[in-house]
């Protein structure tokens, strides 16, 4: 990790999240899947999306490239910030503000972000530490609940 801060990703990893936000408004269809490998993680590409929110504090509207997982039709992101000791500030904007969007590739549309528990919880967190193995890597470095966000449609 960067400094001696455990909440800040080293500046190669920052670098490598902002080239990535900067293809997604370039090229929407080509950044829809991204391998992360260039920050690290093995597996190959993996498919992400562009979510719009809100500040909770400033109120000024933001963008964070996210990758997602699919279950029939849900969509759901996963607020690991790579094990770190804190909630990424996305999630915790979506707690005060669950009403966003999303783009996937070039189609965009509003939802409802909602943190699941329970049985639904465990459930998307079979599916989502099959595709993406590295997220029980980030359960291990963080005593913190890792929030699995389902992305409900609004009309």
């Amino acid at each position: 990790m960067s400094g001696n801060n455990p909440n800040e990703f080293p500046p190669e990893v920052l670098e490598a999240f902002a080239q990535h936000h900067k293809q997604y408004h370039e090229d929407p269809d080509a950044a829809h899947m991204w391998d992360p490998i260039v920050i690290g993680v093995p597996g190959g590409a993996v498919p992400c999306l562009l979510l719009f929110h809100r500040g909770r504090k400033s109120g000024r509207a933001l963008e964070s490239v996210l990758q997602y997982y699919k279950r029939g039709e849900e969509i759901a992101i996963v607020a690991s910030k790579g094990g770190m000791p804190n909630h990424p500030v996305w999630y915790l904007n979506l707690e005060a503000a669950p009403d966003c969007e999303m783009q996937i590739a070039s189609e965009r549309r509003r939802v409802r972000a909602r943190t699941v528990s329970g049985v639904e919880r465990a459930a998307w967190w079979q599916l989502i530490t099959a595709e993406q193995p590295q997220q029980l890597e980030y359960e291990q470095r963080t005593s913190r609940e890792i929030p699995v966000v389902v992305l409900d449609p609004l009309n």
